[in-house]
C-alpha cells in the first residue's frame, strides 16, 4: 500500500537520495511543520520525497528500525517505508510506525500537537484513541547534550 501511494505521488514530489541529504531534509521538514526533530530517528535513509501540493511525505530506509525513547519508556518501530500527509503541527494517515503497548504492537495513524503552548505531543491510532507525551521527549539527542566544552572555552576568555 505505501509503495503504491509513493508511486502515485512521485510525479510532483521533491525527491532526495542519499543518507546525509535525506537526514537533513527530514529534519528541515519537521522544523517546517513545527514537530520535534527527534520524532523520526531513522538510520540509513536512502530516499525521501515530499509532494508539497498534497502534503504527502515518504522516507525509505535500508532496514526496519526500533528506537527506544528513554524519556517516556516507549519503544517505537519504523518500517522500511514510512509515509504520512503533513501539515502544520500534524502528521496524518501515518504508515510504517508502531509503538509497543504492553505486549502488542499498535500502529500509529496520527501525530499532532493541538496546543503548542502545552508542551505536549499526541499519538493517535485509527480507533480515535490518542496518548500524549512531553514534546521534549522527542528532541534530538544532541539538543539535550551538555555544553561543557563550550562553557569551558567561554570561561577562559
Amino acid at each position: 500500500m505505501a509503495t503504491q501511494q509513493i508511486a502515485q505521488q512521485r510525479g510532483e514530489a521533491e525527491i532526495y537520495e542519499g543518507e546525509a541529504v535525506c537526514m537533513q531534509k527530514s529534519r528541515l521538514l519537521l522544523d517546517e511543520i513545527f514537530l520535534p526533530r527527534g520524532l523520526l530517528p531513522l538510520d540509513n535513509i536512502v530516499e525521501m520525497g515530499y509532494n508539497r501540493t498534497t502534503g504527502f511525505v515518504w522516507l525509505k530506509q535500508r532496514n526496519k528500525k526500533e528506537h527506544r525513547f528513554p524519556a517516556i519508556g516507549r519503544t517505537v518501530s519504523y518500517e522500511k517505508e514510512v509515509t504520512a500527509f503533513v501539515e502544520e503541527h500534524r502528521m496524518r494517515r501515518v504508515t510504517g510506525v508502531k509503538t509497543k503497548e504492553l505486549f502488542i504492537w499498535v500502529a500509529i495513524s496520527e501525530i499532532f500537537v493541538d496546543d503548542p503552548s502545552s508542551g505536549k505531543i499526541s499519538f493517535g491510532i485509527s480507533s480515535g484513541i490518542a496518548k500524549s507525551f512531553p514534546l521534549s521527549a522527542f528532541a534530538l539527542q544532541e539538543e539535550h547534550a551538555p555544553q561543557h566544552r563550550q562553557n569551558e572555552v567561554t570561561r577562559k576568555r
